[in-house]
């Protein structure tokens, strides 16, 4: 459930301004959600969002611009839960996922800072991970296995 909540939550931060931990309460609940103010603390530690500027002048939560490198253990926790399997097809890996959980995982793969991964695009339960070249693929692939497949990373 956490996973799904937290994957709500980064779909609201996307779509609205939202300024406060009560206000992203509120809008939890409108999607099904209940939560309290301590439970949303939490989740917006974990996800690791902070407060910025945005286009109107109101400071808004949005994902940390700073990077967690490999090893990042909420990360791999998030790209652990959702992943099913992953194919390459030229220089893009096509993860599938949980249903509902590819934005969460694809945040979570772009926020590990992998090297050679340019950016992934994510449906409900597919990401389209754009990797540098052709070439780049293996090491790429081999990369996440260890990250899905080790507990002690």
């Amino acid at each position: 459930m956490k996973n799904y909540r937290h994957q709500k939550i980064m779909e609201i931060i996307q779509a609205s301004e939202v300024e406060t931990q009560e206000e992203l309460a509120r809008l939890l609940g409108d999607a099904g959600f209940t939560v309290t103010q301590a439970t949303v603390s939490r989740d917006i530690k974990q996800l690791n969002l902070r407060k910025v500027p945005s286009s109107s002048g109101r400071q808004c939560y949005a994902p940390s611009a700073s990077k967690e490198t490999f090893g990042g253990d909420r990360l791999v926790g998030i790209l652990r839960a959702g992943y099913v399997s992953m194919e390459a097809a030229s220089n893009i890996l096509v993860i599938k996922t949980v249903s509902g959980m590819a934005m969460a995982v694809a945040a979570a793969i772009d926020a590990l800072s992998i090297p050679k991964i340019v950016g992934c695009i994510a449906g409900d339960d597919t990401i389209m991970c754009a990797i540098r070249s052709d070439s780049d693929v293996c090491a790429v692939t081999e990369t996440l296995e260890k990250l899905i497949g080790s507990p002690e990373n």
